[in-house]
């Protein structure tokens, strides 16, 4: 058995074509072998349909037992003398070798086969596995050398074809192109429709060809798209031709900037995508990592800025009114109306083993964080101004003067739950604040820290999640501004004993009893439905609970004791 060109590189089976195997930039189809000079007069007995086969190796079968050794993409050789000389034999050869996607096999007539059989053309014919008859003169030795040449120009084409692609590219970066020329360029070679993402799939860029230079909104009725138009790199792996509605097919290379994945570039048409086609897009990928480099740098320096401006806002060190309004509406955001003022801020060790994650990779994480709440708060508000710094975010957007806390918590809680599913904020956990409606520039600092505040406390009471609003806060407003949170437990163990500890499982049982019943104002059948209990069963509990603490139920004084212990038991970290 003699084999060629070695196929390492190609032992993925990760480009699906309408062939058996992918047709790879360097392969040649079965119609192209069929023209090289040392295979002219051979004749395609049967598998016509599966001429389009690719061919990357060339191997000679010499013994019976070839089917271990078989590779896909391969075209056999073989005088026919180690096929099986029963008709059911090499039926089922054929199947077992369609089976293993190998691209034909070409049988040279003479002595010992000859005829092929014509239930061995019909399977052939139904698998689009093409059989060849040889001439009788046929030499295997310059078949192969003929089958490798071409497979070696092709290669050769296809890297030529690519450095002039990246050259092009690259040129048109060099002299300010963006993205979209970038998607254009290549479209110019392959493809209906290229767009660019960011690591998490949010479209930076898009360009379409044909019926998709209008039409580009049609993509996103995709499956490799979410409801919100964010293309799903977790789901869609690279280097992959899929296949979805509407006949479109598509494939998506990795856009790196170094070591770190910052983007997919992905290609769209009405034709499956080989090698070739990565190959070029990986191209295009090259070029895009270069203009989102070059805007992330730019980005950086601006998002310090704006950060630097809002800040000094938030201390009171940016002037007077008019000059902050002056400098924001340069930065492009509306200060001169009514705000609402939310910070988002990530739960440090909160996600799953986030305590490992190393130092680079968590600031990847923060930028993706930040940049989801960005666009999520900017489709809502153009105009809005957005910074972040360190595991914070703060936004700073419009508001209706009329809009009730309800509305406006709504409102943030449909932020929120976008940045954590689709807006592809990470798997960073955060909890939010919102601050009170403000109306003149100048409260943007104590907005900010009724923000914070919602932050902190909500945090406390709701878990790594929260979305509070300031004036949802209630008591627990005073309680926050006592920073010794033993001094609070202290409190809580003063005034409900035992009941603050959780020495016993029945402890936390009973606390959270006697909540309910205070939210109820006492109203024991109200309590009693609430808690799923018998109206006498909780009776009971009432009972004891009042020789624990006393006499609750009739002493106000010692009821607004408990009601404040409980509260003050919440933001503790017991």
């Amino acid at each position: 058995m003699v084999r060629v060109a070695d196929n390492e590189q190609y032992d993925r089976q990760d480009l699906p074509s309408t062939g058996a195997r992918p047709a790879l930039g360097d392969a040649i189809s079965m119609s192209e072998v069929l023209r090289v000079p040392s295979l002219l007069g051979a004749e395609v007995l049967a598998g016509s349909s599966g001429m389009g086969r690719s061919v990357l190796l060339v191997n000679v079968m010499e013994v019976p037992d070839i089917l271990p050794w078989v590779r896909p993409q391969e075209m056999l050789l073989t005088t026919g003398y180690p096929l099986p000389q029963e008709e059911a034999g090499l039926v089922g050869l054929i199947h077992d070798l369609a089976d293993r996607e190998l691209a034909g096999i070409a049988i040279k007539s003479g002595r010992y086969l000859d005829s092929v059989p014509h239930a061995v053309r019909q399977a052939a014919d139904q698998r689009g596995f093409p059989v060849i008859e040889l001439p009788a003169t046929a030499a295997f030795d310059r078949i192969i050398n003929d089958v490798v040449a071409r497979i070696l120009n092709r290669r050769a084409d296809v890297l030529k074809r690519a450095e002039h692609v990246l050259g092009e590219l690259v040129s048109g970066v060099v002299t300010g192109g963006d993205l979209t020329q970038i998607c254009r360029g290549l479209l110019s070679r392959i493809g209906d429709a290229a767009l660019v993402t960011t690591a998490d799939g949010r479209v930076l860029a898009e360009c379409g060809a044909g019926r998709f230079a209008e039409e580009l909104d049609v993509l996103r009725e995709l499956d490799c798209f979410d409801r919100s138009g964010r293309f799903l790199v977790e789901a869609e792996p690279t280097h992959i031709s899929r296949h979805g509605g509407d006949g479109m097919h598509w494939l998506s290379v990795g856009v790196h900037g170094g070591t770190r994945d910052i983007g997919r570039l992905v290609l769209f048409g009405r034709q499956p995508m080989g090698a070739e086609d990565a190959h070029l897009a990986e191209q295009a990928a090259a070029a895009a990592a270069l203009v989102i480099t070059k805007q992330q740098a730019v980005q950086a320096v601006e998002s310090k800025y704006q950060a630097d401006f809002l800040h000094d806002i938030l201390r009171g060190r940016a002037g007077t009114r008019r000059d902050i309004l002056s400098h924001a509406q340069s930065l492009g955001w509306d200060l001169d109306r009514p705000l609402l003022v939310v910070v988002a801020e990530a739960n440090h060790g909160a996600g799953p083993g986030e305590d490992e994650i190393p130092g680079e990779e968590v600031r990847s994480l923060q930028e993706r964080f930040a940049t989801a709440w960005t666009n999520t708060v900017r489709r809502h508000d153009p105009q809005a101004a957005v910074v972040w710094s360190s595991d914070e975010v703060i936004a700073v957007f419009g508001i209706d003067p009329q809009a009730r806390q309800d509305e406006a918590l709504a409102l943030v809680e449909g932020f929120a739950r976008a940045v954590r599913g689709l807006g592809g904020g990470g798997r960073r956990t955060f909890s939010t604040g919102i601050s009170r409606t403000l109306d003149d520039v100048l409260r943007l600092p104590e907005a900010y820290e009724e923000a914070r505040k919602a932050v902190e406390v909500g945090r406390r009471m709701d878990g790594n999640q929260s979305v509070r609003h300031f004036d949802s806060l209630g008591v627990f407003r005073l309680l926050s501004l006592i920073p010794d949170t033993q001094e609070l437990y202290a409190f809580a163990v003063e005034t409900l004993g035992v009941l603050a500890t959780d020495d016993k499982p029945e402890y936390a049982d009973l606390r959270r009893t006697l909540a309910v019943l205070l939210e109820h104002n006492l109203n024991v059948a109200e309590t009693a439905r609430a808690l799923h209990f018998h109206y006498n069963s909780l009776r009971y509990r009432i009972s004891k609970l009042e020789r624990m603490l006393g006499p609750f139920t009739r002493d106000a004084q010692r009821r607004f004791a408990i009601t404040l212990a409980l509260h003050a038991l919440q933001l503790t970290d017991r």
